[in-house]
């Protein structure tokens, strides 16, 4: 990527006295300089300066006690990219966005752009629960999937849905099983359980997208039904509780009646848990489409002066995508890897199951009361996206163009044939589907998911501390 020149300098704050001059004589003045020409905030301590001036309140960004870096508008859509100021003052009244997502991709790419368009900084929901509250106006959160937790309290105003592309966690099964125990059953149980956890998450994904788009009903993961709030509770412990130990028809009843109901965190969002806008960064990464998803970012943060009087000017937001995707400005994302992440291939059973999630999605958000609604019509497009390419995947698994192996993600009808298929080519052996005799190993895995989402948290704790160093340290030095 081409680098831009060296950040500018940020300037420093002006006396309180100085600063309410030049507003008053710019007042005076009939406000015909552009810098004015902004909404400007009414809770600001330097309010009125002029009894008989129209009404009008000093910009966020001119309080002294909210100057920080931010980036920097040149003129004529120019504009330089600055990192965002670390320190949150707790005496700002933010208008606070969720930015939720499922676990995958770069949930970075998104609040990268909000801290490029206001100078703010985001913050992980496991930093809030580990480290504790303050007054950050951009949170980060995968919950209520279970790598995810409610841990800014109240703080929230507004959520914004992010990157709901299929997640890949399922690939850290691999990465973290020689960290967990000395003693493993054999490499070909992993599999299995590791094939079954996928279509587990496929569920998991749809489950997800209904709760906020539903904004935070209650339903079960598998069979998608509403339930109870006993039962909800019980699911979002999955590291607690078995599958079968979270069987609808054994907890809810096949038959009961559930009336709707809604996780009551959702009441503590100012606008509730369903999104005000859904980001995509598949999109923010199109050099066709990225200057439009940075355009709704901008005005997703604009849509309350709290936070909206933060942001740049319009005509630098062009410049902000460039400085990010094009200039590679800001921290590195998951995009900025030197090495490709694993291919796996899955086989037909399991892209058929992710075909038929999709689908029940794409049918459900298309129809009424969903097609009138502009996020529903976000969620249907890009739902869409990822069907047409997961069936090119089957197409070519079909026609033979993908070779499976062992180690892919056959899912149980698979391995079933070829576990026949073997049989059959020993002498004298029958195939069968008897496994009889077989070691059961459901609660070894069961405590392995256990101990895997506790070395997660540990390792994402871990990771928060050392992000945060980091970039502290390079926006001191200018290294960024």
């Amino acid at each position: 990527m081409e680098s831009m020149s060296r950040i500018l300098k940020a300037k420093r704050a002006l006396p309180v006295l100085f600063v309410a001059a030049i507003v008053t004589l710019l007042v005076e003045d009939g406000l015909k300089t552009p810098v004015l020409n902004r909404s400007l905030r009414r809770q600001s301590s330097y309010a009125v300066v002029q009894t008989n001036a129209p009404q009008m309140h000093v910009p966020a960004t001119l309080d002294l006690p909210s100057q920080r870096s931010l980036s920097l508008n040149l003129g004529g859509g120019d504009c330089k990219w600055t990192p965002p100021t670390y320190h949150v003052p707790d005496d700002i009244d933010f208008y606070k966005t969720v930015i939720a997502g499922f676990p995958s991709g770069d949930k970075r790419m998104i609040f990268l752009q909000m801290e490029a368009l206001t100078g703010w900084p985001a913050k992980d929901e496991w930093d809030f629960e580990h480290i504790g509250m303050s007054n950050h106006p951009f949170i980060k959160a995968n919950y209520p999937h279970h790598e995810g937790i409610w841990g800014w309290e109240d703080e929230a105003d507004q959520v914004v849905m992010w990157d709901i592309g299929y997640a890949k966690t399922w690939e850290d099964a691999t990465l973290f099983l020689d960290r967990l125990y000395s003693e493993r059953p054999p490499l070909s149980d992993f599999l299995v359980w590791r094939d079954e956890r996928v279509l587990d998450e496929v569920d998991w994904y749809g489950w997800f997208i209904d709760y906020y788009m539903e904004g935070g009903l209650l339903r079960d993961i598998f069979t998608h039904k509403t339930t109870t709030k006993h039962h909800w509770d019980m699911l979002m412990m999955p590291t607690v509780y078995t599958r079968a130990e979270l069987d609808y028809d054994l907890i809810v009843g096949a038959d009961t009646v559930v009336e709707d109901a809604y996780d009551p965190r959702c009441a503590t969002v100012t606008e509730g848990c369903a999104p005000v806008a859904v980001i995509s960064a598949e999109n923010l990464r199109d050099y066709t489409r990225g200057k439009a998803e940075t355009a709704l970012i901008g005005n997703v943060l604009k849509r309350d002066s709290r936070i909206g009087d933060y942001v740049i000017e319009q005509e630098t937001w062009d410049c902000i995508w460039s400085e990010l995707i094009e200039n590679g400005k800001g921290l590195k994302t998951v995009y900025d890897r030197p090495t490709p992440e694993a291919e796996y291939n899955f086989s037909a059973e399991m892209l058929e199951a992710m075909i038929n999630e999709l689908s029940r999605l794409i049918t459900k958000y298309s129809a009424s009361p969903w097609n009138t609604k502009i996020t529903a019509s976000k969620v249907v497009t890009l739902l869409t996206e990822h069907r047409t390419l997961i069936q090119e995947e089957l197409d070519d698994l079909l026609a033979g163009r993908r070779v499976l192996t062992e180690k892919d993600f056959l899912g149980p009808k698979e391995r079933e044939r070829r576990r026949n298929l073997t049989s059959e080519n020993k002498e004298g052996a029958t195939p069968t589907t008897d496994q009889e005799g077989e070691k059961d190993y459901s609660r070894y895995f069961f405590a392995m998911d256990q101990k895997l989402l506790e070395v997660r948290r540990i390792d994402t704790r871990k990771s928060l501390y050392k992000k945060r160093k980091e970039a502290q340290d390079a926006a001191k030095n200018g290294t960024f």
